[in-house]
């Protein structure tokens, strides 16, 4: 049942001009979204813009409000949940400018559960990709639900590794919850609405605008007892994520990688800046105080995890390799054997999952 105070906050959070700040000013302000309604806007200008006061005044956030409450029964898995609510998540509410609204479909439990997020670069190296999917698997394993943005790159295989093992994961979107950006995550989506959770902020509709994805790294951050930098550059959004979670006396980590490789330069300055350098699961239990608590509970505990890199000792081939891109004719002259028998030994790394085809010709060991 809607009660009058909860349908008055919805259509203040749906509100075109007033954000997040603006809401909790507002209610600072007037104790409850009742009033805000009920106020004048000699009372109001001192508080908001006069835009936000326009749109109050004439009740532009009406139809966004009735198509989120009709999307709210289309399925028991939909949820609306407002900052006044008292299943509103706590983590969230004690950031700075909480979402006054989250659109969810799937477990909402999950938002209360240990959680660590795994982010990083779009453009992902094969490494960054097998690194981020083994290291949110490996943490599903151990009862951890995995937060990420849903972002191609990192984000997608972080979730894509939790869907694997029948783990919990959780979705934060950059677009309104009805829209799949990027369109091939359209069945990742599905998938973790039904295990997982899917989380936005954005009013239904919302197209996937690029200041909007900024935006959702502080509920990434807000809901992560760890923030962990599995790739990035030094201009990545994952930074600002990381720099959010300090702010919020989270425990940021990052996974090193080549010195030559970009997109893992915004990792090694993390580093260099005092977060903690990740090599293996362990790393992120051991520095984690809320996280150890849960894993006597799962018998996988028991497993040694393994590192993320490990050599295969049989292979001249992969170890002459490292871990750069590295073009087949570099081989040939590193190895001093045939073309052919470099392009034939490396066509079964790649069948069994321990290299991957780069662009240029070149190849890449991911194990």
């Amino acid at each position: 049942m809607q009660t009058a105070e909860r349908l008055a906050s919805l259509e203040l959070a749906l509100t075109p001009q007033v954000g997040a700040v603006s809401f909790l000013k507002l209610l600072q302000a007037f104790s409850t979204a009742t009033a805000v309604w009920s106020a004048s806007s000699t009372q109001l200008q001192s508080i908001i813009s006069s835009k936000a006061i326009s749109a109050i005044s004439t009740h532009q956030g009406q139809e966004a409000l009735q198509a989120a409450l009709t999307w709210e029964t289309q399925h028991s898995d939909n949820h609306l949940l407002c900052l006044v609510d008292d299943d509103y998540p706590i983590s969230l509410s004690e950031i700075y400018a909480p979402p006054p609204i989250l659109f969810a479909r799937g477990d909402i439990n999950l938002l209360q559960q240990p959680s660590v997020a795994l982010i990083g670069s779009r453009h992902a190296t094969a490494s960054g990709l097998h690194i981020s999917h083994d290291l949110a698997a490996e943490l599903s394993r151990y009862g951890i639900c995995i937060v990420s943005g849903f972002a191609a790159g990192i984000d997608t295989a972080a979730h894509q590794g939790c869907v694997q093992v029948q783990g919990k994961t959780i979705a934060v979107l950059g677009t309104g919850i009805d829209r799949v950006y990027p369109a091939p995550n359209r069945d990742l989506a599905h998938q973790i609405s039904q295990t997982g959770l899917l989380l936005s902020e954005f009013p239904l509709g919302t197209a996937p605008i690029a200041h909007n994805f900024p935006r959702r790294n502080r509920i990434i951050a807000g809901l992560s007892q760890a923030i962990v930098v599995v790739e990035a550059t030094l201009e990545s959004g994952s930074l600002i994520t990381a720099r959010l979670g300090l702010e919020m006396n989270k425990e940021v980590m990052a996974v090193p990688g080549s010195i030559h490789n970009p997109q893992s330069k915004g990792c090694h300055a993390l580093i260099k800046q005092g977060a903690k350098l990740v090599e293996s699961v362990n790393d992120i239990l051991e520095e984690c105080p809320l996280l150890p608590q849960i894993r006597p509970v799962n018998e996988l505990t028991k497993e040694k995890t393994t590192p993320i890199a490990c050599v295969n000792e049989l292979s001249p081939l992969l170890k002459a390799m490292g871990f750069d891109p590295i073009h087949p004719d570099q081989l040939v002259d590193k190895l001093g054997i045939s073309a052919t028998d470099v392009y034939a030994e490396l066509l079964q790394l790649e069948l069994q999952g321990k290299i991957a085809a780069l662009s240029g010709g070149r190849y890449q060991r991911i194990t």
